[in-house]
């Protein structure tokens, strides 16, 4: 009886442990749940979530763009001529890995300077010093004693890096003449290879030699390439210009590489250091087109991170080709139109500080440019001679006083403002301010003559423009009257103006383009705006001044002026353009508010200034071939160009606008020649003769183009050669 609770007792232990293993066996299953429920979570968010980027993460990882050097888009002239290019030229890289060591590039470049011709020409004294040290690395570091070096080391809060540089720049400064003068020519050439091969990035091919490769050279690497890794013979593409046509722009070449200020934007396109971006103009402008897509390779790597082969994943491509608006064999003919009559007239007496001129003619319709010239006299630097090279660019990003050229727009003010009618008339005469000097029209130094607005124009009456500004300003003229300029006059004026594209910029697809300068204005100025009405305040670009007379000739619409006329892929056989990609359509920017019937009659004063008995431009238009109208301008202006010991000084800036025909326009075209003459009394007519002789080659050319059957065809076109012989390699656009 006694036996039963010792019985007990031995079975409450025992059932006690049971249930104690049992909860332990349950905590262990549930944390084995747990745990296994956050990695089957952790997966599914890597999966589902966080999958797409890792993706992404690993390919970065592997297929990395490389410098192929594919061709940069080729620009073409409207009608298919070429007008810049790329020509292949052989080429030797050097492609560094991870795990490159400077020893086995040292011993690389040995091998290359054996086989190739490396000039040596842009060794720097930094590149002998490295070099130096590179090959005499302990008699380098015993330079430097050990106080000096622990007392660098001994500095607060500096890093390890600024420590080496601390102690590279004091040797570097020790290492003397006689010891760099120990450097053989052969080390220097050595130095030269290793110096391109040191400064590529990665898994980046960095061009070791692409210019005057010789087929010796290239043969010679080609059978040895086994025997130094990295290196390659490849084709290069060399970008040249077969016009001096400055707004076609240029590139850098691969030894400058991406500019120093626009690093970083270039980078973070997957630009190389080395590559070739647009520098200038159309280049710089159309670069994302120009550039074409780099080759992407996958690198496969060992254990130890080195490359046992390369996977080409993405071919590349080369850039797109454009369609310039430019008519080339227009171009090349009025530039010598210009520059001929620029020569002449600095033989003349009183052009001191003449140093330039412009031409535009382009489509009122569409805003194609068909031509931009623009010529300047510089002294040559070795010679001392003049010289005249293209300043093309100077069309858009410099301005002028356009004096009387821009009377039409004077008129439309008026009209459009309420101030005046085609139907007011109004005296030509010298009119007097108070405390001012009489003003008056040149060819009307004293008498009366009632005029309407197209006298006005054909004969070019400063007094009708200054009336009218005086009605713009609800302050009609008066002997010896007192003027002060309501608060919106001078806005209302310039508002008028940049309808048609006067004082504003005009949207050309050109990079830098100015705007012009406004002089100040307020109730004081009352003077300087008659002067703006006749032209001699603001400047304005000769670009703006063809845009202006595009407007008026279309009939009032302010078109958007483009160079670029089409992109079109690359051509497949090179007989033939490529597939078209865009066209560059015409942009209306405004239309100015004027009715169509005031619009017609300033084109018809504009008419009689080529025609009428008293036309300013009779004497060169009234017997050509076909209907023409335009307008005359002579601006008395004060000196501000490069010369700045003449800056003050009185001179006359000349120019010309006008579009044809006359009665359905088709072309319209700027003249500007400033600071033509310091001599007020000597006749001139260049800027007539200019736009004559112009106007005169468009229509010859256009004959000459329907005989030849050349057409500007947007669907097929075969590819034509250039129209000069200029050939300027992109070393010689630097």
């Amino acid at each position: 009886m006694r036996k039963a609770p010792r019985k007990n007792r031995a079975a409450s232990v025992k059932a006690k442990h049971h249930s104690n293993l049992t909860f332990r066996m349950n905590v262990l299953f549930f944390a084995i749940f747990i745990v296994f429920s956050m990695l089957i979570f952790r997966l599914g968010y890597m999966q589902i979530v966080k999958g797409e980027e890792y993706v992404k993460f690993l390919e970065s990882t592997e297929e990395v763009p490389v410098n192929t050097s594919v061709p940069r888009g080729r620009m073409y002239d409207r009608y298919g001529r070429i007008l810049v290019d790329n020509h292949p030229e052989n080429a030797i890289t050097y492609t560094k890995m991870q795990t490159t060591k400077t020893e086995e590039m040292l011993k690389i470049a040995e091998k290359l300077a054996q086989l190739i011709e490396q000039p040596t020409n842009r060794v720097t004294l930094r590149d002998k010093q490295d070099f130096w040290i590179l090959k005499n690395h302990d008699a380098a570091y015993k330079k430097v004693t050990k106080a000096e070096e622990d007392k660098i080391r001994q500095k607060k809060d500096i890093t390890t890096s600024q420590i080496n540089a601390e102690i590279d720049k004091l040797v570097r400064e020790r290492i003397t003449n006689e010891e760099l003068l120990q450097l053989t020519e052969e080390d220097l050439e050595i130095l030269a290879i290793y110096r391109e091969m040191a400064s590529g990035y990665n898994l980046s091919p960095q061009i070791i030699k692409s210019e005057n490769v010789s087929a010796d050279e290239f043969a010679r690497v080609s059978e040895r390439l086994t025997e130094m890794p990295g290196v390659n013979t490849t084709t290069d593409w060399k970008r040249v210009k077969l016009s001096s046509l400055s707004i076609l722009g240029r590139t850098t070449v691969p030894a400058k590489g991406i500019p120093k200020e626009k690093l970083n934007y270039y980078l973070a396109r997957d630009y190389s250091r080395n590559d070739r971006v647009g520098e200038s103009y159309i280049e710089a402008q159309y670069e994302d087109l120009l550039q074409g897509q780099k080759a992407v390779v996958k690198n496969i790597t060992n254990r130890k991170g080195q490359v046992v082969d390369t996977v080409t994943t993405y071919e590349g491509e080369p850039g797109k080709d454009l369609v310039l608006s430019l008519d080339s064999e227009l171009t090349a003919e009025t530039e010598k139109i210009v520059e001929e009559e620029l020569l002449n007239l600095k033989a003349r007496s009183g052009s001191k500080l003449l140093d330039r001129a412009f031409l535009v003619m382009m489509d009122p319709n569409t805003g194609d440019i068909l031509s931009m010239v623009g010529k300047k006299i510089e002294k040559d630097s070795e010679t001392g001679k003049n010289v005249v090279v293209d300043y093309s660019y100077g069309n858009f990003t410099t301005a002028y006083e356009a004096g009387s050229a821009v009377k039409a727009a004077t008129l439309l003010t008026g009209y459009n403002l309420g101030a005046i009618t085609t139907r007011t008339v109004l005296g030509d005469e010298p009119i007097t301010l108070l405390g001012t000097r009489p003003k008056k029209s040149i060819f009307n130094p004293s008498g009366y003559i009632q005029m309407d607005g197209l006298r006005a124009l054909e004969q070019s009456s400063n007094v009708f423009m200054f009336k009218t500004a005086l009605l713009i300003n609800k302050t009609p003229y008066s002997y010896g009257m007192p003027l002060r300029l309501k608060d919106d006059t001078f806005q209302k004026m310039r508002n008028s103006y940049a309808q048609f594209g006067l004082g504003v910029k005009t949207g050309v697809d050109l990079p830098n383009e100015f705007s012009g300068v406004q002089g100040p204005s307020g109730p004081t100025y009352g003077g300087k705006l008659l002067d703006l009405a006749i032209g001699q305040y603001d400047t304005y670009t000769p670009l703006q001044l063809a845009q202006y007379i595009s407007t008026v000739a279309n009939g009032g619409y302010r078109i958007q002026p483009h160079i670029v006329k089409e992109v079109r892929q690359p051509s497949k056989d090179g007989q033939e353009l490529g597939q078209l990609v865009t066209e560059v359509g015409p942009t209306i920017l405004n239309r100015i508010d004027n009715s169509s019937d005031e619009i017609n009659y300033v084109k018809q004063g504009l008419r009689r200034v080529y025609t009428g008995a008293h036309g300013t431009a009779k004497r060169h238009f009234a017997n050509a071939p076909y209907t023409a109208a335009g307008k005359t301008g002579t601006a008395e202006v004060i000196y501000y160009g490069d010369l700045r010991e003449n800056w003050g000084t009185y001179t006359l800036t000349y120019t010309h606008v006008g579009f044809a025909p006359y009665e359905n326009p088709e072309i319209a075209y700027a003249v500007v020649i400033p600071w033509a003459s310091t001599n007020p009394q000597q006749p001139f007519s260049a800027n007539s003769e200019i736009a004559r002789k112009a106007l005169d080659k468009y229509y010859e050319l256009k004959e000459k183009y329907k005989t030849e059957k050349v057409t500007d065809s947007d669907v097929t076109q075969p590819i034509l050669p250039a129209v000069t012989k200029d050939k300027i390699g992109e070393d010689e656009q630097q």
